[in-house]
């Protein structure tokens, strides 16, 4: 009986590891169309050489002989959402999408992994930054790259953003020569973690328009000048607003005091985006109207603490949250903590 039950599952293309839940195998042609869809997370549960070495455009990467891979995945990949995991031939992914079916999540495994893959002509990058992807509101494609602490890339309509770009933060080195022209650059404040000029140089063009708070802007010998409350039309379907972005705790207003620093509210075809800087859980946090997607730090004594972070998720309530900015605060308990408020946490290497 046994046996026939397990023929069943594989015609049916379903697979278990040492009894825990089922999970979906598919061939290539599913799988691509699968990852295109919105909302799905795209899992390379390879090893880190693995992955730098090439991987599907988008993917999380997550590997799976690691202790503590079941945790990791819970603070890093959002339930609710179908997870299309892959490694190099199909087995590694098999034993990861049993494991993370246990855990709730709906997976569904790549048959052949990323070697069937390429041989199918599909694509794959060796960007080693990981890419979330959103839709506007007349479905075009934002993409927001991951690049380090408080710097983002944007992706847009074939248009550059480029948010607090910093080229060495420790051990950390983002190559932006490498990188596209940025067509605009967005500055919070002049810290270093924020503010770097020879990173500005690499992706400044010709047309590149340099936005920044007054500080920046004297430092850097250009840039258009936004103030708290500011707004600037860019292009026909990009607008920003300078909001403002600053500490509250007593000892700590020195930091980044009012009315000096930026965060900013940009609005890309639709799709509302929270790029707070460098702040506290401020008041004006729910003045801001609908948000789409949130950048929110969380980095003591300079930022949020972890309980901040949590209160200024439920006052700006967005769609998605991105803690980062966090250095080495454990952030990991954050999706937790936001449990039934409707705001889905994704953690990505914003240390």
């Amino acid at each position: 009986m046994r046996f026939l039950l397990l023929c069943v599952m594989l015609v049916l293309g379903v697979g278990s590891v040492s009894g825990q839940a089922a999970y979906e195998s598919v061939g290539v042609k599913e799988f691509s169309s699968l990852v295109e869809e919105p909302g799905v997370v795209v899992l390379d549960v390879r090893t880190e050489r693995e992955y730098a070495a090439g991987h599907l455009v988008g993917a999380v990467f997550l590997d799976q002989s690691e202790v503590g891979f079941e945790r990791r995945a819970e603070s890093v990949l959002p339930k609710g959402r179908t997870v299309a995991v892959y490694c190099r031939s199909g087995r590694r992914s098999a034993s990861a999408a049993a494991r993370l079916s246990a855990l709730g999540y709906r997976c569904v495994n790549l048959e052949g992994g990323i070697v069937a893959w390429e041989k199918s002509g599909c694509e794959v990058t060796r960007d080693v930054h990981e890419v979330d992807v959103f839709r506007t509101r007349s479905g075009k494609t934002v993409r927001f790259y991951a690049l380090m602490h408080a710097s983002i890339r944007i992706e847009y309509d074939g248009r550059e953003i480029e948010i607090d770009p910093v080229s060495k933060l420790g051990e950390r080195v983002t190559d932006y020569a490498s990188m596209p022209k940025a067509d605009y650059i967005l500055v919070t404040h002049e810290h270093g973690d924020h503010f770097d000029k020879g990173a500005i140089g690499l992706l400044a063009g010709e047309g590149t328009r340099v936005v920044t708070n007054a500080r920046c802007a004297k430092m850097l010998g250009r840039g258009e000048l936004m103030c708290n409350g500011d707004r600037l039309v860019l292009a026909d379907d990009i607008s920003v607003e300078a909001v403002p972005s600053y500490n509250t705790t007593a000892g700590r207003e020195k930091f980044h005091p009012k009315g000096r620093d930026n965060g900013y509210v940009l609005t890309i075809d639709g799709l509302r985006v929270y790029v707070a800087g460098d702040t506290e859980d401020i008041e004006e946090m729910s003045e801001l109207g609908d948000i789409d997607v949130a950048f929110l730090p969380c980095n003591q004594p300079y930022t949020m603490t972890v309980e901040q972070l949590s209160r200024a998720a439920g006052v700006v309530r967005p769609k998605v949250l991105f803690p980062y900015h966090y250095g080495q605060t454990d952030v990991s308990g954050v999706p937790s903590r936001l449990v039934g408020s409707g705001v889905e946490v994704r953690i990505r290497h914003y240390e």
